[in-house]
């Protein structure tokens, strides 16, 4: 029963599974307890019969105080440990779980996030696991417990007679036969309505984040009919799979009952016959008044159950994601970067081919290239945010690959055009850059990438919360953020990707004099269409269609006659600072 198969259906780790099989035990006991009562029922009025009947004395009343005390301090303690052990320790796990999920996600390759977006991702850290935990501390160890218990009652009911055994107990199997025959058109249902729930999230968010340009384009009722037919379609697919829910488990739980009525005609027409005696008869009745009771809550929830199966599977998938590992330890002989022969495909898709550079250590080396043809794709492999599908990239002589992301990244400083920034002020979204950083070691930063100029006109300076992603600030104030954290963190590596796009000519002609002045001895790769962000690069490489068209230096690529840098050169109205 609490086999592999099981631990994975319900994506249980082994201290969740083993806290199963407890809540399980537990249950068992808890049943078994609850049909000890019946039996001191059973007891106190087989002996009153006993009196009646043939005139022999009541036991004393002690034995029935004393039986009668004894149920209720073992049923305390017996719900005690079952509630402990059903909700105590799954609530405790689920913290664990949630825990885990975000550190199997901190060590996924950026390419995995690429195919799932921010709302599936929050209602599978979220809705799945809360899904989940209903049924780990509801479901798995009530209904597991019931079944064993079920069938330990079964086995002394046949003992004491067959025939009302059958009559008591016929409605269960034929109950959860219904039951898991629903599985599959549960599991349809479910998944429709898991597939609407994140389309209408979606839709949410998009509009939320969008919210100025649809009013800026006069588009609010378009954007808000199509939220209110995705919310509209949501809301009939979860009222559909309650109905199918309701239908298999009423209809269960009916089955289930009849077994009351047939064990009291059975039980009556064998009376009549002078086949048993109506004490044994009067067991039974009492019997099926808690047999049932096991079954109650799991009937509830079983419909759940078999839903949070498609919970367990969004879970395991991101468990089952190989995550980028390797050497904790990262002490190469330079920090120049090669890319020997490295190829790279997305969903199917090549994006580079056999592409083969280096950047050394010391120099600047920019990457240009037409929209797509794989910059900011070598910027990522780069830095092992993606990994290569096939060839080698390494940094003075050790393969990246075969070194862990997060001890790889401690070398290297990351500005990509679309910047990330925190709820927080301007000072602490600086001091990422590197924690523990003092606020003098902060300011200098800040100061080299240009940030005083805006940061002086806030109301509270560098203590000035910028709110969420930095709204309250424009693309070229959140850039020079984003710059100021790199130049804090003065790692040998840096990589810049249009760092400097969002800037005007003015401001980029400060933050590149910074960079300039502050870059002196790294590896630097420059990604830019700008061609003034990159007259100063040692190397030029130029991609088109995912490989090296072009490679060399400034003056030597726009010499050559019909190249393809030379033209994007003359394109552009800052092409005359360039000389042949």
């Amino acid at each position: 029963m609490f086999g592999k198969n099981f631990q994975k259906k319900y994506a249980l780790t082994d201290k969740g599974l083993k806290n199963t099989k407890a809540g399980a035990a537990w249950t068992v006991v808890v049943n078994l307890t609850m049909m000890a009562g019946v039996g001191i029922i059973y007891y106190l009025m087989n002996g009153f019969v006993s009196t009646l009947v043939s005139n022999t004395p009541l036991p004393k009343f002690w034995v029935y105080a004393g039986l009668t005390l004894l149920f209720i301090i073992l049923s305390l303690v017996t719900h005690y440990e079952q509630y402990n052990a059903t909700y105590g320790l799954v609530y405790r796990e689920i913290k664990d779980t949630r825990l885990t999920l975000a550190e199997r996600l901190r060590k996924l390759p950026l390419g995995y996030f690429g195919k799932r977006d921010l709302a599936d991702l929050t209602e599978t850290v979220m809705g799945d696991v809360n899904r989940l935990e209903h049924v780990w501390s509801h479901c798995l160890g009530y209904l597991s417990g019931a079944y064993i218990s079920t069938a330990i009652i079964a086995v002394g009911l046949f003992v004491y007679d067959w025939r009302l055994a059958i009559a008591c107990l016929w409605g269960v199997p034929v109950a959860f036969i219904l039951l898991f025959g629903s599985r599959k058109m549960s599991k349809k249902v479910s998944e429709t309505s898991k597939a609407s729930g994140i389309a209408a999230s979606d839709c949410i968010q998009e509009t939320i984040e969008n919210i100025r340009e649809i009013r800026a384009t006069n588009q609010e009722s378009r954007f808000l009919e199509g939220l209110n037919k995705k919310v509209d379609s949501h809301e009939k697919d979860l009222l559909r799979g309650e109905l199918v829910a309701g239908l298999f488990v009423n209809g269960a739980s009916v089955i289930m009952r009849l077994g009351v009525a047939t064990t009291i005609l059975t039980g009556a027409s064998l009376i009549l016959s002078g086949k048993i005696s109506f004490m044994l008869f009067f067991m039974f009745l009492m019997v099926i008044t808690r047999i049932y009771a096991p079954f109650d809550q799991s009937l509830a929830l079983i419909a759940e159950m078999f839903m949070s199966q498609i919970s367990a599977s969004r879970i395991n998938e991101i468990y089952d994601t190989p995550t980028a590992e390797g050497e904790q330890s990262f002490r190469p002989a330079n920090h120049s970067i090669t890319f020997d022969n490295v190829g790279f495909a997305y969903d199917n898709q090549r994006v580079l081919d056999g592409v083969s550079f280096t950047a050394k250590e010391g120099e600047v080396t920019a990457l240009v290239g037409p929209s797509g043809s794989g910059k900011s794709t070598c910027a990522r492999l780069a830095a092992r945010l993606w990994d290569a599908t096939s060839g080698k990239i390494s940094v003075g002589g050790i393969d990246i690959s075969t070194v862990d992301p997060e001890t790889l990244l401690t070398d290297y400083s990351v500005v990509f055009q679309d910047v990330v920034l925190f709820d927080d002020t301007v000072k602490e979204n600086i001091r990422l850059g590197r924690h523990g950083a003092s606020d003098e070691e902060v300011l200098a930063a800040a100061k080299a990438a240009n940030c005083d100029e805006f940061v002086s006109k806030l109301p509270q300076g560098y203590d000035t919360p910028i709110g969420e992603n930095g709204a309250k600030l424009s693309g070229g104030e959140r850039q020079r953020i984003s710059i100021a954290r790199a130049l804090l963190k003065n790692a040998p590596i840096v990589l810049l990707d249009e760092a400097t796009a969002s800037l005007d000519v003015e401001n980029e002609t400060k933050v590149q004099g910074a960079l300039s002045r502050l870059l002196g001895g790294k590896t630097v790769l420059v990604i830019a269409h700008r061609m003034r962000t990159i007259e100063a690069a040692d190397k030029i490489i130029v991609l088109k269609d995912g490989k090296v068209a072009e490679e060399g230096k400034p003056q030597d690529l726009l010499a050559k006659e019909d190249g393809i840098f030379r033209r994007m050169a003359a394109l552009q109205a800052d092409s005359a600072k360039w000389s042949v």
